[in-house]
């Protein structure tokens, strides 16, 4: 199978590709705009989009504007957020339809907050979706390496601030919820969705999570367990990007994969992974 991975320098899109370029008879086609400015999805008619969309076997819309609470919180109800992920699908899924590709489209649990215009964006990415026959996952928390600074999740987050100051300031008073997966096994799901693609019920949701829930708080204290000397100091304020609203994830997916790795465990690899290679991770400190 050649895929095409539309987003392929993001968290989930990086561990993607390595992931089937380790899958025997499997290639990969990369775009992100983080490969140049010709890989832009907000070109109008981008020739190069068409010619390796027409030369894949399956694609993964994982791009979009997007990064973790404090990005959103700073930008999703801005002009340019709202226009730059409207480009993105709008180009996006033309090019699909011209194809008639099948693809997996990247959604959120979030898509049904309408509180938030990045759950919004997302929903119309849904119905786009569901109108040419693509696959819709709805992810939930995922975590994993990641490069860009200004867009980095929260536990990339906390994990910099502890390396580099030993105090972990948290954005809220810590006590919100979330499923925290691990890139790694996102990146399982989304191949085994795409090798059963034909045979998934269009009528089902497919919500790709950890089924366990877990406080920023505990998140926040296991981390600083790794840098002794490291203090967690919450805020008084409280969650303002999902409202506190909880969505409870369905669990058909659970027949056709299940998660492997635990929270515990994902974070300890990051830990070991960023501080022995800091240049790669901005923020970290250098040895």
């Amino acid at each position: 199978m050649k895929y095409l991975v539309l987003g392929s320098a993001g968290q989930i899109g990086a561990a993607l590709v390595s992931k089937i370029r380790q899958s025997p008879g499997d290639s990969v086609l990369e775009f992100d705009i983080e490969n140049g400015t010709e890989q832009d999805l907000r070109i109008y008619k981008n020739e190069l989009l068409d010619a390796l969309v027409e030369e894949a076997d399956f694609v993964f819309f994982l791009a979009f504007d997007v990064g973790g609470s404090r990005y959103l919180a700073a930008y999703q109800n801005t002009y340019d957020f709202i226009s730059n992920n409207i480009k993105i699908m709008d180009q996006t899924f033309d090019v699909l339809k011209k194809h008639n590709k099948p693809f997996i489209f990247a959604s959120t649990q979030m898509a049904n907050m309408s509180h938030s215009s990045y759950g919004i964006l997302k929903s119309i990415g849904e119905k786009t979706s569901a109108v040419l026959g693509g696959i819709v996952v709805k992810l939930w928390n995922v975590h994993g390496l990641e490069h860009d600074e200004d867009k980095f999740h929260v536990i990339t987050d906390l994990i910099v601030k502890a390396a580099s100051t030993k105090k972990i300031n948290l954005l809220t008073d810590g006590t919100e919820e979330r499923q925290f997966l691990y890139a790694d096994d996102c990146c399982d799901c989304l191949i085994e969705l795409s090798i059963r693609y034909k045979d998934i019920d269009r009528n089902k949701q497919l919500h790709v999570a950890s089924f366990e829930w877990t406080n920023i708080l505990d998140v926040a204290n296991y981390i600083a367990s790794h840098f002794p000397g490291s203090v967690v100091i919450p805020s008084a304020l409280k969650d303002e990007v999902q409202k506190n609203q909880r969505n409870e994830p369905d669990t058909y997916i659970l027949e056709l994969w299940k998660p492997k790795i635990g929270l515990n465990e994902s974070i300890s690899y990051i830990i070991k992974e960023m501080l022995s290679s800091p240049h790669k991770y901005p923020g970290m400190p250098l040895k």
